[in-house]
């Protein structure tokens, strides 16, 4: 079981009852029901018109059929299973009582109505689903070898080279051969300037190639590649139900057959009570039946929320799921790791300085030698900032001491290069840095020379994100396991509420736990492996798509670009999807309720009672879509 699995506790459950069936089982209209309607609607016509009454009646019936056999045949299936209470079982009681007190114009009319409904239902949720669709369309079935072979993209390996010319798009995640290449990521990113790549550096499937023709290495096979792993994320994304989806369809449950029993009890108490009747008292609760049908809320608000992922997916945040973007919209709290979060995650010298008569190009020179044979991050920072040449024959010993640093022998000195522990380790006297950034200490034949200060720099747009979350009315917090004086100096150039450091992958857990305890809503952002157990932890979990495979395999939402003010964007789009959901609610229940009244008031007619389904359903899903300008 997954850490994800073990210790995240969203619910997950898939709630069918009064699962909207408006699309025949999440199918449009087949051509064979819409040429039955067209049939059935002439021949209504011809039976309306002429003068034959068992004639009329006959053809009315067949044409009932034609139309309305789908709804009535799917009525009787639901009859005995968890599903009975749904709009077909409301639309078949309506129209056949319709038929038996001779209303068979409006019994048809109905049936129509609704069918045109069905459709223009049909094309207003594929219209979202096309702007989500066109979002994910980045998947190449086919890839170009640099040989010229053309091959599908399933089959091709991880080291495979491949030729990506002007205006393709980048087919699997590599490594750039080329010396460099201009790349439109926007459906990756949703940002419209080109991102420059250098030789060696990754470039992502789904981006377009903008520049001249380049050549790539791949580094991951097709199932592993961003673009199918955006693609698996929406697909499965319907699985995570949203909290007010789950309310809509247990209330779906009780509403039902609740509107059905009162449809009875009009037919029974207003004839003995207001002595009206029984054709009349029947035709006032037909009305309310087709008045009451749910479909409007069960096809709004889950659409809503689906519109809410493809609105975020447009600018690059990856939701796994509904639940997550109505949770977020109740976070006050929100937790950020430091090092490839808030920071780049890259150290850069920031200065170097001799303390004694070694000059500070000397000090660069000496720590580069020192740190040329290690693969550590700062070893390749400082040999970044060094600009001369290694000779490596002046290198005649090196080891890494892990946690300290090198010990290293240069043509015939004896160098340390570390940090505090090693130089108080070899009882090296040297004065101890209290610039900002991480020193590392340099010792030649037991005496102290100098130090190299590197930094961590913050991510653009970082500052900006905190200041905008602050201004939202949510509190931020840094965690890091970093050093006290390292945290508080990024802490205070960030503007963040509180700074934890020195923390170990547990201590992010317990502190996130504490704040759950005392009922904050709590999001985590993170990028490494010992950011998983927090990410799971938090109520939303976020991953800048940069990170490691098992903080994104664990975090709810995906930052696909890795800058902070994403977290912002989220948030705003959370909040919108959740006020037009919120609105369409309101508007339903308003409209059903307004509607209703009527139609024990004998003020409606089958006409009103289809527009008060079928009119606020519709009305409710392009509103949904509004959800799609968001802004920044």
């Amino acid at each position: 079981m997954s850490i994800h699995e073990q210790e995240h506790e969203h619910e997950h459950i898939h709630c069918k009852s009064c699962e909207h069936e408006h699309h025949h089982e999440d199918e449009e209209l087949t051509l064979t029901n819409k040429i039955l309607l067209v049939c059935g609607v002439i021949l209504a016509i011809v039976a309306h018109f002429i003068p034959f009454k068992i004639l009329s009646i006959i053809l009315f019936v067949i044409a009932y059929i034609m139309i309305g056999y789908d709804i009535i045949l799917k009525a009787i299936k639901h009859l005995f299973g968890k599903d009975m209470f749904d709009e077909n079982l409301i639309m078949t009681i309506a129209t056949i009582g319709a038929m038996a007190i001779g209303e068979y114009t409006e019994a048809v009319a109905v049936l129509v109505l609704y069918k045109i409904g069905e459709i223009l239902q049909d094309k207003a949720v594929d219209s979202s689903k096309d702007k989500i669709e066109k979002v994910l369309d980045l998947k190449e079935n086919e890839t170009t070898l640099v040989t010229g072979e053309i091959v599908k993209t399933e089959d091709v390996k991880v080291g495979t080279q491949i030729l990506i010319k002007t205006g393709d798009r980048v087919p699997l995640d590599s490594i750039l051969e080329s010396e460099n290449a201009i790349l439109d990521m926007s459906a990756l990113n949703g940002e419209s300037m080109h991102v420059e790549k250098t030789k060696g550096q990754e470039v992502l499937s789904g981006s377009i190639n903008a520049g001249g023709a380049i050549t790539v290495k791949t580094i991951r096979e097709e199932k592993d590649s961003t673009v199918s792993q955006i693609v698996e994320l929406v697909e499965n994304a319907a699985k995570n139900k949203s909290k007010t989806e789950k309310y809509i369809s247990k209330f779906c449950k009780i509403y039902t057959p609740v509107v059905i029993l009162l449809a009875i009890l009009i037919v029974i108490l207003f004839p003995l009570v207001l002595h009206m009747s029984w054709s009349d008292a029947i035709y006032r609760a037909l009305n309310f039946l087709v008045i009451s049908c749910p479909c409007a809320l069960v096809i709004s608000i889950p659409l809503g929320f689906f519109v809410g992922m493809g609105a975020a997916s447009k600018k690059g945040i990856l939701a796994k799921g509904t639940t997550y973007l109505d949770t977020l919209t109740r976070v006050n709290e929100i937790y950020m790791d430091k090092t490839g979060t808030l920071t780049d995650g890259k150290f850069k010298v920031n200065s170097y300085k001799s303390k004694s008569e070694l000059d500070d190009e000397r000090i660069l020179e000496l720590v580069s030698y020192a740190e040329y044979k290690s693969s550590h991050i700062i070893a390749k920072s400082i040999l970044e900032a060094y600009k001369g040449t290694i000779d490596e024959s002046k290198i005649v010993s090196h080891e890494e001491l892990a946690g300290f640093g090198i010990v290293a022998k240069i043509d015939n000195m004896d160098v340390l290069v570390g940090n505090s522990k090693l130089m108080e380790n070899n009882n090296i006297k040297y004065i101890k840095n209290t610039n900002s950034g991480t020193a590392i200490y340099l010792s030649v034949n037991g005496e102290y020379k100098g130090y190299v200060t590197l930094e961590d720099s913050v991510k653009q747009g970082a500052k900006e994100a905190i200041q905008k979350l602050k201004s939202k009315g949510i509190k931020t917090f840094m965690l890091t396991g970093d050093r006290e004086y390292i945290a508080n100096e990024v802490a205070g150039k960030l503007g963040v509420d509180e700074v934890y450091y020195e923390l170990l992958p547990q201590d992010k857990v317990r502190i996130i736990e504490e704040a759950k305890q005392r009922g904050a809503r709590v999001a985590f952002v993170g990028d490494g492996i010992n950011d998983s157990p927090v990410i799971a932890t938090s109520d939303v979990g976020f991953a800048m798509g940069k990170g490691t495979d098992i903080a994104v395999d664990t975090a709810d939402i995906i930052l696909m670009t890795d800058e902070p003010e994403k977290i912002v964007d989220a948030i705003n789009i959370s909040r919108r999807t959740k006020h037009i959901v919120n609105e369409n609610i309101a508007m339903i229940i308003t409209a059903k309720i307004l509607f209703l009244i009527l139609s024990v008031l004998g003020k409606t007619n089958m006409w009103i009672a289809v527009f008060a389904d079928v009119g606020v359903a519709l009305i409710a899903i392009f509103n949904s879509l509004r959800i799609f300008k968001t802004k920044k």
